[in-house]
C-alpha cells in the first residue's frame, strides 16, 4: 500500500476513533443528572490526538535533488541536467484538480518567459500518451517528464499538489509554492530571476 493511501486510512481511523470517543462523553454528559463534579476523561495516545495531514518539506535554499525522472518513451533523464538556467518545475498529473486548472497558466508564463527560464513538467503518473496529450490540450509546449516510482518527489518531500519550484541556474530551490495563476508566476519569475 502506498504511503499516501496508508496515511489517508490512517488519518480516517483516527478521526473515527475520536469522534466515537467524543460521542460517548457528550452522550455520558448529557445523560447525567447533571452533577458538577463528574468531568470525562479521555486518554489518547498523543501520537493519535494529532494525525498528520500531508504537508510538503520546505526545501527553499536547498539544492534541486539529484534523481532520475523519464521521457513519455521512457528513457532516463537526470534531474541534475536540468540545472544552468533559471529553471521552473511544475510537479502535476491529470487527476490532480489544482493541478489541471493551472496549466493554461504555465503554457501562457511559458509563452511569456520561456526564452530566459526553462519550464519543465514533472508528472507523477506514468508515462503516457493520455497524460501527454491532456497538457498539450492544456496548451502546454514546455518539456514534460515523468516520477512514476516517486523518486524525484520523494526527494523533494513533496506531499501534496501541485507543487513549482523555482530553482536557480546553479541549481539552488528558490521557491516552492502550491496551485498558481500566470500573474503569479510573472511575479515570481521576475522576482527570483530578474
Amino acid at each position: 500500500m502506498s504511503d499516501r493511501r496508508r496515511l489517508l486510512f490512517g488519518s480516517l481511523a483516527v478521526s473515527a476513533v475520536l469522534s466515537v470517543a467524543l460521542g460517548l462523553v457528550l452522550a455520558r454528559q448529557s445523560s447525567d443528572s447533571g452533577a458538577d463534579d463528574d468531568v470525562a476523561v479521555i486518554d489518547v495516545d498523543p501520537t493519535l490526538a494529532r494525525p498528520s495531514i500531508g504537508v510538503n518539506d520546505k526545501v527553499e535554499g536547498t539544492p534541486l535533488p539529484d534523481t532520475t525522472v523519464r521521457t513519455l518513451g521512457g528513457d532516463a533523464v537526470a534531474t541534475t541536467s536540468l540545472v544552468g538556467q533559471p529553471l521552473v518545475i511544475n510537479v502535476w498529473a491529470s487527476t490532480c484538480g489544482p493541478c489541471k486548472a493551472e496549466l493554461p497558466d504555465f503554457a501562457a508564463a511559458h509563452a511569456r518567459f520561456g526564452d530566459t527560464v526553462r519550464f519543465v513538467g514533472i508528472d507523477y503518473l506514468p508515462p503516457s500518451d493520455s497524460e501527454e496529450q491532456f497538457a498539450r490540450d492544456k496548451g502546454v509546449q514546455y518539456e514534460l517528464l515523468y516520477d512514476a516510482d516517486g523518486e524525484f518527489i520523494s526527494a523533494a518531500g513533496i506531499a501534496t499538489f501541485p507543487v513549482t519550484l523555482f530553482v536557480d541556474a546553479d541549481g539552488t530551490i528558490v521557491e516552492q509554492t502550491g496551485q498558481l495563476d500566470e500573474e503569479q508566476i510573472a511575479t515570481l519569475v521576475a522576482e527570483h530571476f530578474g
